[in-house]
């Protein structure tokens, strides 16, 4: 599993310690094979069988991901002396050390009947009960300089529940939430829900909508009542919403690109990967962005069938192309009619680089049209002084317009684009990672037809102003 922008292994890790999971394991096996025909005794079909595959399930999977790198990972699970916990005890990669609680029972085992790579079935079997942590347990969570909770509601993270509670107020705690588990302890560094999660946890207090303002909101609700530092909504294909207890700005994290395949493991992926960053001394905002792309990626790899193919997940890829676009109000006319997603994002966007692709490429996958807002020449002149802009409006209005994430420009004269905005009344307004939701002016606007103020992650080292002076000064 690749971090990106660290590159930290967790072997030279800031902590240099190991990175723990916690949580129920479980035996999964696939029954894989090709469905051509119905069986004629009953409606459903018959799958030709053409392999089997066995792996560690649960935490396991997670424990087996967040040791793909190298690092040293410790993983807290009730296992027996049942044919299952042996077989998650000889599959468990070189990378990974169990601490063992003595279960009492068999170990589930999960198997699913895949056909085409979809899965058509799935039975459960067996279960038991974790015994009290021994001293093994209780000295990896001590050492631990970060904790991965993968919590199936089997018993293994509420015998050991003090333990964790007491080590969220020293080390990063990541909390994979499930249905049938208990609430994250308090000081929790991220929880990591899915949407259908996040709205089973919240009730009827989480509201109705899809929407991303939807999301943020019951994220928001999650964080205060469990008292985390941050909750992350992973929204499959769309990404990831992180939110915080009593903050309006949601960070938006959308995919670079969209994988098909089978997502069974992706949300583990997510979380594994989330712990690692944080793990290596990284914050939310980026453990969450590097987990979207490493689960999507994961998914796009083949998911649970590329645990022993070799390499693992990265992050990275190329974005669809987006359509063309033209006059921005008749743009926002025809979405507007079938029901689409306007946009808008602004800026000067003078000596355009890398920095701002990112970001208008981010703010296009959030909505189904782009609209640029851009400042004319006196605009420019006020805000950056004498000198500015280094490229007229024509000239910056061109640029922008041959981007393939832009479907239309607008220009403005005002020091901001509020008038603009509230003649085009987009749905979502969307500004880089250096600035607040509460300091940007154009957020009361958008409140005013219930419109959205998102700050999405922007690509760190990208300046207009550095790009001038190395040029001027030609600095190598």
């Amino acid at each position: 599993m690749t971090h990106g922008g660290r590159g930290v292994s967790g072997v030279d890790g800031v902590r240099g310690k190991p990175l723990v999971v916690v949580g129920d394991v479980l035996l999964d096996e696939d029954v894989e094979g090709d469905a051509t025909r119905l069986a004629p005794d009953a409606p459903v079909p018959v799958v030709e069988v053409a392999g089997r595959r066995s792996r560690p399930g649960g935490a396991g999977v997670a424990a087996a991901l967040a040791a793909r790198d190298g690092r040293e990972v410790v993983l807290v699970a009730a296992l027996g002396g049942d044919p299952a916990s042996d077989a998650v005890r000889s599959m468990l990669p070189p990378g990974v050390r169990l601490a063992e609680l003595p279960l009492d029972g068999t170990l589930p085992v999960k198997s699913r009947v895949l056909a085409g790579g979809r899965p058509v079935v799935r039975m459960d079997r067996g279960g038991g009960t974790p015994g009290p942590a021994g001293p093994t347990v209780r000295r990896a969570l001590a050492e631990a300089g970060a904790i991965l909770v993968a919590d199936y509601g089997q018993g293994t993270v509420a015998a050991v529940r003090g333990a964790l509670a007491e080590a969220a107020r020293r080390v990063p705690v990541v909390w994979d939430p499930h249905p049938r588990g208990r609430a994250p302890v308090p000081s929790t560094r991220l929880v990591t829900p899915n949407e259908r999660e996040a709205r089973l946890f919240c009730g009827a207090e989480g509201g109705e909508g899809d929407t991303l303002r939807a999301h943020s909101r019951r994220g928001a609700l999650l964080a205060e009542r469990w008292g985390a530092a941050a909750v992350a909504v992973t929204l499959g294909c769309r990404g990831a919403v992180l939110a915080r207890a009593h903050c309006d700005d949601p960070l938006y994290v959308p995919l670079a690109k969209e994988h098909d395949g089978d997502p069974c493991g992706a949300g583990d992926c997510f979380a594994a990967t989330a712990a690692c960053v944080l793990a290596d001394g990284g914050l939310p905002p980026e453990a969450v962005g590097l987990a979207t792309e490493a689960a999507a990626t994961f998914v796009g790899l083949g998911g649970m069938a590329s645990l022993g193919a070799g390499e693992g997940p990265t992050v990275g890829g190329e974005p669809a192309a987006p359509r063309a676009g033209g006059d921005p109000f008749a743009l926002v006319e025809a979405v507007r009619a079938g029901g689409g997603t306007v946009v808008a994002a602004g800026g000067c966007f003078d000596l355009l680089h890398a920095g701002h692709v990112q970001f208008l490429q981010d703010a296009r996958r959030t909505g189904d049209c782009l609209i640029v807002c851009v400042n004319s020449d006196a605009s420019v002149r006020r805000l950056k002084g004498q000198g500015r802009p280094f490229n007229p409006a024509a000239d910056r209005i061109r640029v922008l317009a041959g981007l393939g994430c832009v479907d239309a420009v607008a220009a403005f004269d005002e020091d901001t684009p509020e008038a603009l905005l509230r003649r085009l009344r987009p749905d979502v307004w969307v500004k880089g990672g250096d600035y607040s939701v509460r300091d940007l002016p154009e957020a009361a606007a958008l409140r005013e037809w219930g419109g959205q103020t998102l700050v999405l992650p922007y690509l760190d080292g990208r300046s207009t102003t550095e790009l001038a002076r190395r040029a001027a000064f030609r600095v190598p």
